[in-house]
This record gives structure tokens, C-alpha cells and sequence, in this order.
């Protein structure tokens, strides 16, 4: 008979967040090169000559695949077949593989070799795509975009394995043990990774005076080379626990073509799937214009070469006070002593001014964008653990998709009457900034606790996996369509440069974000209006969405 009592590597609190600090920094490096050249798409225009439609194809390649050879399914089917442990191994090393392509697009060495004419020759034409404008190559795109972006998809297919490896890692870790605490840790140190891209990308670009954006991507992919040891380090913990249990690794239910079927004619799959990509697809793709978007609305003047501010310390510094207000803010959601709570929340708050007057200082569109997730990595457990315990999960819904239609049309309409007037212009750019952060606390918070409660339980697990290919479709399309607008309602921008009279610096900070911004707000708008269905629906067939979804409190509220 097995000794019941034998204490295992799960049981030891230390073992399980060390396991979860595996993970979650995996992830966090993915984070940081999914966005690694967001922060410098002027240098990359002026650098490498693409235009804003090659920039947005090569930014959507990243789900290109999981969208049109439905990688995303295969994923799933790797992981339910293999398990936790080699799945996490073969997406660090599918993830590490795109970024060294991706990397030798962009660096020097591409320059004038036989692989640079071949893809100058090739991949210039896809059927279908091309006739309806959204191929990710097309005639004329620069041959270093070209591989980038086929670098880019081969990443992508590694992002998404990983991603639903580490939410299966940590479910079997954390088991009966705080896994709503460790899910909502490890989605806060991801988010930080945008952050972190934000202000270090460009350091390293612009780092000894030379521009270099191969140097950015040469810093993910050295990231994810240390996201592969980390899941190396996992596979032999993770190896450890099972010889220790004698458990076979759990499976969730296979993805099963016979499932669409009934999964399409749900009503609820639909509110939700179609939710999912309208809002995914207003905030994911405008975070790798963000930066740039700001540098064309606001009237940024470097600092002086050699002062403080202009150097690379500064960056480190302010990194370091990111991080505090990251973890002040997030450590005081679990503080029951009121005093030390209050303590942790003047902290965050007295951190972040200090971030936002440096961010100003240094007059860096970068720096003023890499507050969009502290905000966010602050309430996402009280807005968790609101839906648990109050509900209002619709409500919530509709707030976000508020928030998220006035904070891009306060960048189409607003912002740019700042320009020229630099305090006033930062101060409304962090503004709405670290709102937009706040809706995407509030809508993933109500969204996905919501699931359950829309989708018939016997096929969610299917239904997961084409709401995540649905959401993939937008990630994909959106990218290239924001460039697309861009490049045809800034005609007078681009005759300039083709006819000598504007450089391509000059030129790659001078794009009119106006039209693309609508779109997206245009997004915001569609999703409120399934927001305010679903709540009707939930009125009317008593789905629970307003209720509190955890089953105490929702026993309490019915007493």
C-alpha cells in the first residue's frame, strides 16, 4: 500500500512557486519578442526600408499559422499526447528557432547574401490572399521582412504551445493550492514583459550611438535561449514529482472535429468567440504601433547627448522602480493587515509618479507606453476576485469595451491637439494609457470565468480551442490592416520621401494615426454591442453572469 503521507515536491510551498517562477518566466521572455520590435518600428522603417502595410505583415505572421494550418489545434493535440514536460521543451525550442530566423532577417549578415536574393525573387505572389489584401508576403515587400515574418510564424506556433503548456503546468502543480492565485501571478509577470520590451528594445538599438535594430531582437533572442533552460530546468522538477506520485500526467479531452458541430450551433460560443476577437483585436495589435503612434502625436525633444537622461542608466533605474510598482501593487491584493496595505498601495502610487516624471524626462514615447500593464497587474486580482465573489462578470464586460472605445478615441481626436504642448501631451497619453490598461484587467477578468456558464461543459474544452483560433484570426489580420490604413491615409508622407523632400527618419514619426485608430475604436464599439446582447441574453435565460461565480458566495447571495 503507498505511504499516504509521503510528502512530495508539490506539497512544499517553495517547490510549487518555484515550479510557477519556471514557467511564468518562460513566458515572460515569449512576452518581451513578441512585441521585441514594437518599440522601434521608426528605426526599422528608416533602418531596413519597410513600409508601415510590411511592418503590420510581418507583426500578424505570428499567428499566420496557427490560423491557416490550425497549428493551435495541433498544439493541443502535442500536448494532450506528450504531456506537460516535452511539450514545454519543443515550444522553447520552436519559439528560440523563429527568433534566430527572425534575428538574421534583420542583421547585417542577410544583407547582399544568396538567401536575401532568393526571397527578393520569391514569395512575391499567394493565391487568394493577394486578391483580397492580406497575404503575408506581396510584391515589393523588402526580403528581410519577408523571412522576419516567416521567422515570426514558426515563433508564433512555439508562443501558443507554450502558452496552454504552462496553464496545464500549473494546474498540476498548484492543484487544490491557491491555483487562481498562481494563474493570476503568472499572467501579472507576463504583462510585464510589454513593459520591459518597451523601455529595453530600444536601449539596445540605439546602444553605442549606432542605430542596430538587430541588436533588439538579438536581446529576445537571447531571452528565449534562457526561457529553453528554464523549461529544461521544469522538465526534470516536473520528471521528479511524477516518480514521486506515480500519476501519469493528466489529459484534458482531445480536440474532436465531431464537436464543431454542436459547438457552432451554440449561441453562447458565438457571444463569447465573437467578443473575444473583436476586443483581442483592438489592444493586441495596437500595442506594436503604440509607441510609434505616440511619437507622431506628441512633440518629444531628445535629451542632451551625454546628459543623464540620455544614457543608458536611466532606463535601468526606471526599470527598477516599474518592478516596484508592479509588485507593491500586486502584493497588496493579499495583504490582510490594513496598515501594511495601505503602506504597499502609497508605495505603488508614489512609484509610479516617480516612473511617469522619468518617462517624461527622457521624453521617450517608449518609456510613456511601458505603463499600459502596471495598472493592469495591480487590479486584476481584485477584479478576479470580484467576479468570484460578486459577479457582475456582463457588467464588466460592457465597462471594458467603454473604456476601450474612449481610449482610442482620445488617441484619434485628442492627443494630437497636445502636439507641441509636451506636459500636457504625456500627461494625457499616460492617462489614457493606464486606462486602456484597466479595461484589459476588466474584460479577460469577466470573459473567461464566463465561459463555463455560455458552452455546453461536455465539448468546452473544443470550444476553447476554436475560440482561441477565432481570436487568432484577428490577431492575424488586424496587424497588417492598422499598416494598410496607415500607409493609404498618409499619401501625402509617402510622396514626400519618393520625392526626396522628407527623409525616412523624419518621415517614420510624421504618419497621421488618425482613421486606424477609428478602426479599432470601431471594434470597441462592436464589442459593446455584444457586451449589451449578452447581458440581455443572461436576463432572459438566467445564464448567472451578473451572479457571483464563486459557489459560496453564490449560495450566500441566494440565502
Amino acid at each position: 500500500m503507498a505511504d499516504l503521507t509521503k510528502k512530495t515536491l508539490r506539497d512544499s510551498a517553495g517547490m510549487r512557486w518555484t515550479a510557477l517562477l519556471l514557467l511564468a518566466l518562460a513566458m515572460f521572455c515569449a512576452y518581451i519578442f513578441m512585441d521585441i520590435l514594437s518599440p522601434v518600428q521608426d528605426m526599422v522603417q528608416s533602418q531596413l526600408g519597410w513600409t508601415k502595410t510590411h511592418f503590420g505583415a510581418m507583426q500578424g505572421s505570428e499567428t499566420f499559422l496557427n490560423v491557416f494550418i490550425f497549428f493551435l489545434i495541433f498544439a493541443g493535440i502535442i500536448l494532450d499526447k506528450m504531456g506537460v514536460r516535452f511539450t514545454a521543451v519543443l515550444s522553447g525550442g520552436v519559439m528560440l528557432v523563429g527568433a534566430l530566423i527572425k534575428w538574421y532577417a534583420v542583421s547585417a549578415s542577410f544583407v547582399g547574401s544568396g538567401l536575401e536574393q532568393w526571397f527578393t525573387d520569391n514569395l512575391n505572389y499567394i493565391p487568394g490572399f493577394e486578391e483580397i489584401g492580406v497575404a503575408p508576403f506581396t510584391r515589393g515587400m523588402p526580403a528581410s521582412a519577408k523571412l522576419a515574418a516567416l521567422g515570426f510564424m514558426i515563433f508564433g506556433c512555439g508562443a501558443e504551445m507554450a502558452g496552454i503548456t504552462v496553464s496545464r503546468g500549473i494546474v498540476k502543480w498548484f492543484k487544490g493550492k491557491d491555483t487562481a492565485l498562481a494563474m493570476g501571478s503568472e499572467m501579472a509577470l507576463a504583462r510585464l514583459g510589454v513593459a520591459t520590451c518597451m523601455l529595453f528594445s530600444p536601449m539596445f538599438a540605439k546602444m553605442g550611438g549606432v542605430v542596430d535594430v538587430s541588436r533588439s531582437v538579438a536581446f529576445g533572442v537571447v531571452l528565449l535561449a534562457i526561457a529553453l533552460i528554464m523549461f529544461i530546468i521544469y522538465f526534470f522538477m516536473d520528471k521528479k514529482l511524477d516518480e514521486q506520485t506515480g500519476e501519469a500526467e493528466e489529459k484534458d479531452d482531445p480536440f474532436k472535429i465531431s464537436d464543431i458541430g454542436s459547438i457552432l450551433k451554440d449561441q453562447g460560443f458565438w457571444l463569447v468567440a465573437i467578443l473575444c476577437v473583436l476586443y483581442y483585436s483592438a489592444i493586441f495589435p495596437f500595442q506594436k504601433y503604440a509607441v510609434n503612434m505616440i511619437q507622431c502625436n506628441l512633440t518629444l525633444t531628445a535629451p542632451q547627448a551625454g546628459s543623464f537622461w540620455a544614457g543608458t542608466g536611466v532606463t535601468a533605474i526606471q526599470y527598477v522602480i516599474m518592478l516596484i510598482v508592479a509588485g507593491s501593487a500586486f502584493a497588496s491584493n493579499f495583504v490582510k493587515n490594513k496598515s501594511l496595505k495601505i503602506g504597499l498601495l502609497a508605495t505603488a502610487i508614489v512609484a509610479l509618479v516617480s516612473y511617469c516624471v522619468m518617462g517624461y524626462m527622457r521624453q521617450s514615447a517608449e518609456a510613456i507606453f511601458a505603463v499600459f500593464p502596471l495598472l493592469a497587474v495591480g487590479i486584476t486580482p481584485i477584479l478576479g476576485n470580484y467576479v468570484g465573489n460578486k459577479g457582475k462578470a456582463a457588467s464588466m464586460l460592457v465597462l471594458g469595451s467603454l473604456l476601450l472605445i474612449a481610449c482610442h478615441l482620445t488617441f484619434a481626436f485628442v492627443l494630437p491637439l497636445f502636439k507641441g504642448n509636451t506636459v500636457g501631451g504625456v500627461f494625457v497619453a499616460y492617462l489614457t494609457i493606464l486606462v486602456l490598461g484597466a479595461s484589459f484587467s476588466l474584460v479577460p477578468a469577466a470573459l473567461w470565468p464566463s465561459v463555463p456558464k455560455l458552452v455546453n461543459q461536455k465539448v468546452i474544452g473544443s470550444a476553447y480551442a476554436l475560440i482561441f483560433w477565432i481570436q487568432n484570426i484577428g490577431l492575424w489580420l488586424f496587424p497588417l490592416m492598422i499598416g494598410k490604413v496607415l500607409d493609404a491615409t498618409n499619401g501625402d508622407v509617402i510622396a514626400k520621401v519618393g520625392a526626396g523632400e522628407m527623409s525616412e527618419e523624419v518621415a517614420a514619426v510624421s504618419y497621421d494615426y488618425t482613421w486606424a485608430l477609428v478602426m479599432l475604436a470601431s471594434l470597441g464599439v462592436c464589442a459593446l454591442l455584444v457586451g449589451l446582447y449578452l447581458r440581455i441574453v443572461d436576463g432572459k435565460k438566467n445564464l448567472g453572469l451578473e451572479k457571483p461565480f464563486n459557489e459560496d458566495a453564490a449560495a450566500a447571495a441566494a440565502e
